[in-house]
């Protein structure tokens, strides 16, 4: 079973991370209601009412939140390979991004403005998973991306929040959707936190896929 420490301050954890020539940045959702809090207001991506596969999306709300993360990112330089990861709704949130990517479009049909390296979704799900794989058969450019994008999906297999349902059929869409370049971690004991094996994990798949020599940091 995992050590269960429980990290809630994102930015001072990634900063502590053992990896060279990485600028962390982390945005703050808004607060705004959620229905499946009873429509009490939180701080939100986007609105959520069941993760059921037959459950509505928030596609607007999911737009305006992969636009404000992809606007930061259109800040950085030319020659900067980008990224998104997030933890639970920040998971959603950077794998709804990963399917806007691939698209080359948001759900309103917008162009999708960065070009993506690495996608990490912790303790999360993939929303819209219902024409993920429709969108990105739509064009040869949409499968190229798809099958060339870097993503990482990790999942405790104790998780009451995000059940470990959600996040393994979650990578069995993106799968069979054509992100031939997915890899799934699962940890046996682990809830709706993370512990230091699964940073580890992080760690190594980043520095693989980024080309990043930890020895240097």
């Amino acid at each position: 079973m995992p050590n269960k420490t429980r990290v809630y301050c994102w930015s001072q954890l990634l900063e502590t991370l053992p990896l060279p020539n990485i600028k962390w940045i982390c945005p703050t959702a808004p607060t705004r209601p959620v229905a499946a809090f009873g429509g009490f207001p939180c701080t939100a991506w986007f609105d959520v009412r069941d993760l059921s596969d037959d459950g509505p999306d928030d596609v607007e709300g999911m737009d305006v939140s992969a636009a404000h993360v992809a606007n930061l990112l259109s800040t950085e330089p030319a020659d900067v390979k980008l990224g998104i990861g997030g933890f639970s709704m920040g998971a959603a949130t950077a794998l709804y991004s990963a399917s806007c990517y691939a698209y080359g479009r948001y759900g309103n049909s917008n162009l999708y403005p960065v070009n993506l390296s690495a996608v990490i979704g912790l303790s999360g799900w993939l929303p819209c998973s219902r024409t993920l794989k429709y969108k990105v058969e739509s064009s040869q450019d949409a499968a190229r991306r798809a099958a060339s994008l870097p993503l990482l999906v990790c999942h405790g297999r104790e998780d009451d929040v995000v059940l470990y349902k959600h996040g393994e059929r979650s990578a069995e869409v993106l799968r069979s959707s054509g992100f031939r370049n997915l890899t799934v971690k699962t940890y046996n004991g682990l809830g709706h936190y993370t512990v230091p094996e699964e940073m580890d994990d992080v760690c190594k798949w980043l520095a693989a896929r980024l080309g990043l020599d930890r020895s240097r940091s």
